[in-house]
């Protein structure tokens, strides 16, 4: 993937990886939309890189998406590279919580079917400008799912698994299909409680461009690279160090 002179969307962009991404590839010489739900995250996210291109939207929404993918295509014709970042998650006993099928389908249309939503109708104006990528964030969590996150693994996995098949399917395009695995990273999705194990934004940020620089269609940074290996040479293992994570 080229790494400048892009026209830019990244989901969930306000903070976290996504602001951290945002920002980053700002100050490489590319133009950045971002969107999420929150009008005064993006407010605050555009305090800190005013160079920032902001839309309210929220991408569990079918309607909110429409709108979305509209303005693209009248105020960014040339935007070449998507980044379907944003997610949800919900830290609950699936047994024990009340309303827990509609924690499940929120996060479904949030972390699943809002990014391939996304990509269905984007591709058109992606793949009619030169350079393009559909770069898909996901984790390393769908190797080795963490019992506190019953759903997040699952649409995660969902989409790491949809990600390989639009790969295989967009082969003779000119779209890069690109996926991102992380680790547990040092965000405000953590509720300012994150694992001892995770790293920064910026390692995070730093591990992602250079995969990126090194044509990886697979990026695994950091501790996903063991977790994979791990996962697949003795699962059962795998499974109990992630779940013993404080």
């Amino acid at each position: 993937m080229k790494l400048y002179n892009n026209t830019i969307l990244i989901t969930g962009g306000s903070s976290g990886i996504g602001l951290a991404l945002s920002k980053h590839f700002v100050q490489t010489g590319n133009r950045v939309i971002i969107c999420g739900r929150c009008p005064e995250k993006l407010e605050r996210a555009k305090e800190q890189c005013s160079e920032l291109h902001l839309y309210q939207c929220d991408v569990s929404d079918r309607g909110q998406i429409d709108l979305l993918v509209s303005h693209i295509k009248h105020k960014f014709g040339e935007l070449n590279v998507l980044i379907n970042n944003a997610a949800m998650v919900h830290r609950v006993n699936f047994l024990e919580t009340k309303g827990v099928l509609e924690m499940a389908a929120a996060e479904m249309k949030s972390n699943f079917l809002g990014p391939i939503g996304l990509i269905y109708e984007l591709f058109p104006v992606l793949s009619s400008n030169r350079h393009a990528a559909i770069i898909n964030v996901t984790t390393g969590l769908v190797y080795t799912p963490r019992a506190l996150y019953p759903f997040y693994n699952a649409t995660k996995a969902a989409l790491h698994s949809f990600t390989q098949v639009l790969r295989k399917q967009t082969e003779g395009s000119n779209v890069e299909i690109i996926e991102v695995l992380f680790p547990a990273v040092n965000t405000p999705w953590h509720g300012g409680s994150p694992p001892k194990i995770a790293i920064s934004t910026e390692q995070a940020v730093t591990e992602m461009i250079n995969g990126l620089s090194r044509e990886k269609t697979e990026i695994r940074v950091a501790g996903v690279r063991l977790l994979y290996l791990l996962s697949r040479i003795a699962p059962k293992f795998a499974f109990m160090k992630v779940n013993r994570l404080a």
